[in-house]
Order: structure tokens, then sequence, then C-alpha cells
């Protein structure tokens, strides 16, 4: 265990703007997965997605505002404590990652990628130290007008911090360089496909893209050693053609890696998709309800035996036990949390 991390802890963002409480803080049942909400703080306006520091020690939340900021929480005790204001970065931050020391945060309506240091302490620098604007468009005509980053992740060997703009149906790979953040290559995706977000095999050569503006999964080939995405194929992650509103939002992966799972609002449900053992191949094995309305986030507890849907519109997070021979997850439980957000585990 990482020495200062809070055991069997869980953190949830949501939307203040919607009637949220701002970041919850959950203790974890270490056998049924059940979350007991603790304490609770609205210290910062829309708190949308969270970080973990390594050490546990420390949570980061983006405040997806017009402004846009990131704050900084120390984690001890039953409720988050903010450690100072919100530093600003672009417009509506939408997802964030801890990468060679700096928080990065994802701005979607600017468009952009921001790094923020991270001081020894777990602290912010109270401004941002390189911003990567991204350009370009798509086709679709009110949601691809503009770049808009979505997510921003390390790739599993830390070399590498990856963005992705459904805006501009492509996918980033960057780095620091001596000026900051530089572009190291874009990679384009399937015209109006609209990516959203992208999680990495346990293994470390394959990545996933959930998009939102088609309900499609996006399998590609991932070299660390050059920084290469290559996309492989596409699946379907609902076994029918959707009618009305349908949104993607999340993909996570089982740390072995046989099986995904994928998050879609307006269906409101989660979709079991298998790897096989190159991870080449997907295939939809079943959709399950997401026990609520509207599932913004999913999450998986570390050991893989649990899922978690972050509901905003019924406020709620529902967890399930997976089964680990099919992957279908059933329901097990619920915790209100109004306006959910997202889930992260320490």
């Amino acid at each position: 265990m990482v020495v200062g991390r809070q055991a069997g802890r869980a953190y949830i963002g949501s939307f203040t703007a919607a009637g949220g409480p701002g970041v919850l803080t959950a203790a974890v049942a270490p056998d049924s997965g059940a979350l007991t909400v603790l304490g609770a703080t609205d210290t910062v306006a829309d708190p949308s997605y969270l970080a973990l520091s390594p050490d546990g020690e420390t949570l980061y939340a983006v405040s997806e505002t017009s402004d846009g900021g990131v704050a900084a929480f120390r984690t001890a005790g039953d409720k988050a404590e903010l450690t100072g204001p919100p530093v600003p970065v672009g417009s509506a931050p939408t997802h964030l990652a801890l990468y060679d020391g700096h928080v990065l945060t994802a701005n979607y309506r600017s468009g952009s990628v921001t790094a923020v240091r991270v001081r020894a302490d777990g602290t912010l620098a109270p401004t941002p130290s390189s911003e990567l604007r991204h350009t370009g468009s798509g086709p679709h005509p009110q949601r691809q007008q503009s770049p808009h980053a979505h997510q921003v992740l390390a790739d599993p060997s830390g070399r590498w911090a990856v963005s992705v703009d459904l805006g501009t149906d492509s996918v980033r790979v960057c780095a620091f360089g001596e000026g900051g953040l530089t572009l190291h290559r874009e990679v384009a995706l399937r015209p109006g496909s609209g990516p959203r977000h992208l999680v990495f095999h346990p293994r470390g050569d394959r990545a996933y893209v959930l998009n939102e503006l088609s309900p499609t999964l996006t399998v590609c080939a991932w070299d660390a050693a050059d920084g290469s995405l290559k996309p492989l194929g596409e699946l379907p992650i609902l076994a029918e053609a959707p009618e009305g509103d349908t949104y993607p939002s999340e993909v996570v992966i089982a740390p072995d890696g046989r099986f995904l799972w994928t998050a879609t609002r307006g269906p409101d449900v989660i979709s079991v998709i298998a790897l096989d053992e190159t991870g080449d191949v997907p295939s939809l094995k079943a959709t399950v309800p997401c026990g609520g309305k509207w599932p913004r986030d999913l999450a998986i507890d570390p050991a893989g035996r649990h899922l978690y849907a972050a509901n905003e519109r019924s406020g709620d997070v529902t967890w399930f036990a997976i089964d680990q021979e099919t992957g279908i997850p059933g329901r097990t439980g619920s915790v209100a949390a109004p306006a959910a957000s997202c889930v992260v585990f320490g």
C-alpha cells in the first residue's frame, strides 16, 4: 500500500449548477463494493471530473464552467479540503490527468489542452505553464464546427500524453518539449464519429476509442516507442440501431484485458464487450440497464470485481458485481449522488 493513501475510499464528482453537492468522499465496502457517503464539499463549481495523485493524498478536479479551472484537494478525513483557489485554464474543461509533473486539462469549448505544474507538496502552481491549442473541424453541423478536446491522459509508458478531440475526429499524441506541450502527431479517425474517450489495454499495445456521435468503438494499435496510434477497426456498441438521443460517454477495461464496458446515455445502458487474446477483435456480448438515467461515467474498482455508473440525471451512483466468466455486471446497490458525473478510487 502506498503511504498516505486512504484505503477503501472513492470520490464522486458532480455538477453543482444542477444541484450536485460538489466533491463527495465515500467509503468502499471491501467485499460488496457498496459506497457510503462520508462528506462533501462544494467549494469548487461543477467539479465534473477527478484524478488522484499517485500517493492518494491529493485529489484534482476540473471546474467545468465557462471560465474553466482546475483545483487541488487534500484527501485526509471524511471531506476533501481545498488547498487553494482554482487555477484558470481553458473554457469548460471536461477531463484531467497527471503527466510529467503536471496536471493536464482537456478544455472542451476552448479546444485545447492546458498544463499546470504540480508542486512538491501536491498543490498547483498559480498559473498554467503551457497550452496546446487544437485546430480543425468535422462534418457534424452543430457539434464539430471547431475543436473540442474531451479527454487527456498519459499512455501506459508515461512518455506521451494523448488527447481525444470530439470536434476534429482525431487523437493527438503530445509530449513536453523545451517550449512546453508539443504536438508529436495527430491521428485521424472516421469523419463524423466524434471521439470522446480512450482507454489503453493493460498490455500497453492497444487502445480503444469510444465515439460519441456514433455509438461505436474504434480499435487501435499503439506503439509507445514512437508514439504512433493506428486505427484497426470499428465495432457498434449497441445491438440495435439507436432511436432518439444516443450519446456514448465512457469506456473502461478489465485489469486482465478480457472485457471492456461502455456506457451510453439515452438508452441508459452498459455494453459488455469481450476481447480476444490479441485485443484486436472485440465482440458485443450483452447490454444491461445502467441502474439510473444518463450514465455520464463508468469506473471499475482496482480489483476488477465491481463496476460503477455515475448516473447524472437520476442522481445516483449504481454499482454492479462483475461475473468474472462472462463479464456481465449484475446490479447490487446504489447511493444518492445528485448530478453525479464521475467516480475515482483511492
